[in-house]
């Protein structure tokens, strides 16, 4: 081990407190100093190492020899791609460093500052319609087991978003528009502090440098993008930046605001990326990644990142392109074998399809199509059967998206090119609380409408179906705040006023996470906002029916507030509201709840199946609600957007006044079909109008 004194020169260089501990044992046996010797080096090792904690980074161009962790969906797959989700719905992917990085000296407040960059891509099955989003995320835990694959981006869910103590700071690059949580569009860069509530987001793009002009960029395009993330821990001020690539970083920062995440992040964080899908099939991948403490990130380099692969859509396009050349004699005699092949299989699927309609293609399904999905439209797959049509679970052949397919017969071509104009605007409808409807296809008698499959079927199966267990309040009032917010969107969030005109349980439907969807547009009417809506037949169903709507035969916002009351007291009651085959005095629901209330015992109308175990509260609350929105009167109904913060707790309801108890069991005078739904017409509408039409596509 050598001489004490050469010892003293290896530590002549120590603090005080070390020399002097060394000088004390000086004089112990050989066996003892080699003991201090290695408690020394191991300390000097220690203050190594927090030296060195603020100087952490590293670079992966590709993911091929990364040592990552990763759950869920998330795989390192060929060439070296970090993939986040795997094309499947209601997924959620996570990819962390193994060890956490610490952001802060064990005796400082204040965080280091750091740099990231990171190249990120998106495939999807259908180019229009993308999952949730991915973020780039530091956190306290590597552990979402508890979170959802939607709109959480996998990193939370209603119970834990908003905590504080998750200390969760994120980057979101999000493609799907939900205003319940602030959303400013479906196509956003947002910072994330511990909820998905951004605390600043901008529409995506960058600002050019020299003319400093704004050029927005779509984050399910299906090419390769880079984001920069730049936090200054003195200044406390962080920077995000993004361009499409090989473009260097812009000098323009999209977001640059003021945080300390001396609040947020503890000692020693993890940091890595997550991503979800939701209801829509989709692929979130990572090229590469870079990241440095107290310093610039190293610039990648794009020759070495792996390429975002192909769709099939892609592939089978470069495919023809290629072959065609070399097959050009082949093709000619596979030519002739196709035009008789098609001649025979013509009557099969033939459509119907006028010149009007090729501005609407994007949206058209092919019947061979749908045709092949539903098997035929066999028996087996019938989901549902009304005076409006039948409705068939199907598999599209290319895609795998389950659909709902609904048939219904049109015998007329007045009015249709209005109608299916009105269809293509109403599938560009975007929130979770909608039933997404896709598209359409037209052939001889029928059209047929495409919409997003719903697993869990509608809601009046639940309510009304004594065979089923029964739904539990905690789960009822969900779907109520759902809805509610769809309408919301509908009446006020969307471009234009969307008037639903049929709301009722039977039309809200429950997806694999039991989220009430409202669904059935074919009564919706759509008009500008700051314009008048146009006089229309009276359409819909018997107790669901506006009183007023007999007199102005207007589609209104408030028509469908009073629906959503006799929704409400639907949900809540567990009746109909109207059952003229009750054994009861109160066939009308309406009058039977507003009676219970005078008299005090309005809890006595909850439904019996709920039992005594429900939040008497809440249930209070929504009857009240249903009797507002019920009023006779349009003008005292309160606006879907009072509905929704009086169900978030956000505003108090006003007391209820003897007027709004003053009800009468109202139905128009109709013409009532087998199915509970009623058309009034005035004696000068013509035979056959769009009404016609758009009352037989449900």
């Amino acid at each position: 081990m050598g001489h004490p004194g050469g010892l003293l020169r290896c530590y002549n260089k120590r603090d005080d407190t070390d020399r002097r501990l060394f000088l004390t044992v000086v004089a112990m046996s050989h066996k003892n100093l080699l003991c201090l010797f290695l408690f020394l080096s191991l300390r000097r090792s220690e203050l190594a190492a927090s030296s060195s904690a603020g100087r952490e980074e590293f670079a992966f161009n590709g993911f091929l020899a990364a040592n990552l962790t990763v759950d869920g969906t998330a795989a390192i797959v060929s060439g070296g791609l970090l993939q986040l989700t795997n094309n499947t719905k209601q997924a959620r992917g996570h990819a962390f460093l193994p060890r956490p990085i610490h952001f802060r000296a064990t005796s400082n407040t204040t965080v280091f500052s750091f740099s990231t960059t990171f190249v990120f891509g998106t495939t999807l099955e259908d180019p229009n319609l993308g999952g949730h989003g991915l973020t780039f995320l530091v956190s306290r835990t590597r552990d979402f087991a508890g979170a959802l694959g939607s709109q959480y981006f996998g990193l939370f869910n209603q119970s834990n978003n908003g905590n504080s103590s998750n200390h969760v700071f994120a980057i979101e690059l999000d493609t799907l528009f939900n205003p319940e949580l602030g959303d400013i569009d479906n196509n956003h860069v947002g910072i994330d502090i511990n909820s998905v509530i951004s605390n600043s987001s901008s529409s995506a793009g960058y600002f050019s440098d020299g003319t400093g002009s704004f050029n927005s960029m779509s984050l399910i395009a299906d090419r390769a993008m880079q984001v920069w993330v730049e936090y200054d821990g003195r200044g406390m001020r962080l920077n995000v930046t993004m361009a499409p690539t090989p473009m260097s970083k812009p000098s323009t920062p999209l977001l640059s605001t003021a945080v300390d995440l001396a609040t947020v992040f503890l000692d020693a964080m993890y940091v890595g990326f997550s991503a979800s899908t939701g209801s829509f099939r989709t692929s979130h991948y990572i090229l590469g990644w870079s990241f440095k403490l107290d310093g610039a990130a190293e610039a990648l380099d794009y020759s070495l990142l792996p390429s975002i692969p192909r769709t099939r859509g892609h592939g089978r396009s470069r495919f023809l392109e290629i072959g065609l050349p070399l097959i050009s004699a082949a093709l000619v005699l596979i030519a002739a074998g196709a035009v008789v092949f098609a001649v025979r299989r013509r009557n099969k699927y033939a459509e119907l399809q006028e010149d009007w309609e090729k501005e609407f293609d994007p949206h058209r399904f092919s019947y061979k199509d749908l045709f092949h999905a539903t098997h035929g439209f066999r028996e087996k797959d019938l989901l549902g059967a009304g005076g409006f049509g039948r409705v068939y679970k199907g598999l599209l052949p290319k895609s795998k998206l389950e659909i709902a397919v609904k048939r219904v017969s049109h015998e007329s071509r007045q009015g249709m090119k209005e109608f299916i104009a009105e269809v293509v605007s109403m599938g560009r409808l975007r929130h979770r609380n909608l039933v997404q409807l896709l598209g359409y296809c037209r052939r001889k008698g029928e059209l047929l409408l495409v919409y997003d499959y719903m697993p869990n079927g509608s809601l009046d199966k639940f309510l009304h179906d004594k065979t089923r267990p029964a739904l539990p309040w905690p789960e009822r009032f969900q779907i109520i705040k759902g809805v509610a917010s769809g309408l919301l969107y509908l009446h006020e969030d969307w471009e234009q006023i969307v008037v639903h005109r049929d709301i009722k349980a039977s039309n809200v439907l429950l997806d694999g996470e039991m989220n009430g969807r409202l669904g059935d547009f074919g009564l919706a009417r759509l008009y500008d906002h700051g314009t008048d809506p146009l006089t229309t037949h009276v359409m819909g169903t018997m107790g669901y029916l506006a009183p007023e709507l007999a007199r102005t035969r207007k589609a209104s916002t408030t028509a469908d507030v009073f629906a959503f009351g006799a929704f409400l007291l639907e949900v809540a009651c567990g009746r109909r509201p109207v059952d003229l085959a009750a054994d009861s005095e109160h066939p009308v629901l309406l009058d039977w709840v507003s009676e219970s209330w005078r008299k005090g015992l309005v809890l006595t109308t909850a439904d019996p199946r709920l039992g005594d175990e429900f939040p008497a509260e809440e249930v209070e609350l929504v009857l009240k609600l249903g009797l507002l929105c019920s009023h006779p009167l349009p003008a005292a109904r309160p606006s879907m957007r009072r509905v929704v913060q009086y169900l978030e707790g956000d505003l108090t309801p006003p007391e209820l006044e003897p007027t709004h108890l003053s009800f009468t069991g109202f139905v128009p005078h109709s013409r009532k079909s087998s199915n509970g739904h009623v058309s009034s017409f005035p004696s000068s509408s013509p035979a056959v109008t769009t009404d016609s039409i758009v009352s037989s596509s449900l």
